[in-house]
């Protein structure tokens, strides 16, 4: 009678645990979450698979970006990335830094650097520098998805001294 009762709470215990919401590892997500990032950034800047760059964002995402009009869902955000990727000298890299996640663990945001080098005046090119904001989601796939992504030129760097 003794194991039996002493089995039941064991039992109730396991139950009681396997329902209860884990707790949230923000430094393993981050890590996860910046790796993803960086992942991202290397696929935009070799340019070449469209569907894949485009994956990363959320159906509903927004993009804010210098001189354009604001981009709102995938499929006015693939156009954008389609006619990035066949404009000649179109580049574009960046690094993202410090994830910062809601309580519960489903959004973040990161702040982060870019280079975007664009054609530019007489046929060469020009890089500007951005800095930015993307806001991501933790969907119901497991999969970290950017649904809000701005950038704007970074200031000008003062001469040192």
């Amino acid at each position: 009678m003794q194991v039996s009762r002493y089995l039941s709470l064991i039992l109730l215990g396991m139950i009681l645990d396997s329902c209860s919401e884990r707790q949230f590892d923000s430094k393993t997500e981050g890590e996860k979450l910046l790796a993803r990032d960086a992942e991202w950034a290397d696929l935009a800047t070799a340019g070449k698979d469209i569907e894949k760059v485009v994956s990363y964002w959320s159906d509903d995402a927004v993009l804010i970006f210098p001189g354009q009009p604001v981009l709102e869902g995938k499929a006015a955000i693939r156009a954008y990335v389609a006619a990035s990727f066949d404009t000649p000298g179109f580049k574009i890299h960046w690094v993202s830094q410090k994830p910062v996640f809601s309580p519960d663990g489903r959004l973040a945001y990161m702040r982060g650097t870019d280079e975007l080098t664009l054609p530019g005046l007489n046929g060469g090119t020009m890089t500007l520098h951005l800095r930015g904001i993307s806001v991501w989601r933790l969907d119901p796939d497991k999969q970290w998805r950017c649904v809000l992504d701005i950038s704007n030129e970074a200031p000008p760097t003062s001469p040192s001294s």
